[in-house]
């Protein structure tokens, strides 16, 4: 351990050495790690947003528990423009119907979730809900956001 022996004297003293051999340094070099660090926070800055899936909508709250799924549902959003998605691809609202039951893997049984933005029409969302409904799809969900307790 390299240690100053001395009162600062300006005699021509051995410091920090013994017997002309260096002494060992016992500072833990943190340059590697903070390059690995900051690599790791640049590429989780630039994946995080791809992670997200589906249209961007803000969704309302409720106190509603979130339901358990064993199977990927068909997603159908409305955004608050009142345009209409089956799952990311934009749709006119004659088509909801047609594409659900192409999709459909379980029939009419298939379960199928509405997000709507809280900026959207009711009457636009009630539309898509009343079109998929009267199709025969008994299984529609509403998607919400769990309420923030203050």
């Amino acid at each position: 351990m390299g240690m100053s022996v001395g009162s600062g004297s300006k005699g021509g003293g051995r410091r920090g050495r013994r017997g002309g051999k260096k002494a060992l340094v016992s500072e833990i070099n943190v340059t590697p790690f903070v390059d690995v660090v900051l690599v790791l926070l640049i590429i989780f800055m630039v994946a995080a947003p791809m992670m997200t899936v589906g249209v961007p909508i803000d969704l309302p709250q409720t106190q509603a528990k979130a339901m358990s799924s064993e199977n990927q549902p068909i997603t159908v959003s409305v955004n608050p423009e009142g345009e209409i998605y089956l799952q990311e691809t934009a749709i006119p609202i004659e088509e909801v119907v047609p594409k659900l039951q192409a999709i459909a893997t379980t029939g009419y049984n298939e379960r199928i979730f509405v997000r709507a933005d809280t900026a959207a029409t009711y009457g636009i969302v009630m539309q898509v809900m009343a079109r998929i409904s009267s199709a025969g799809f008994t299984n529609i969900g509403l998607v919400t956001l769990q309420e923030q307790q203050n």
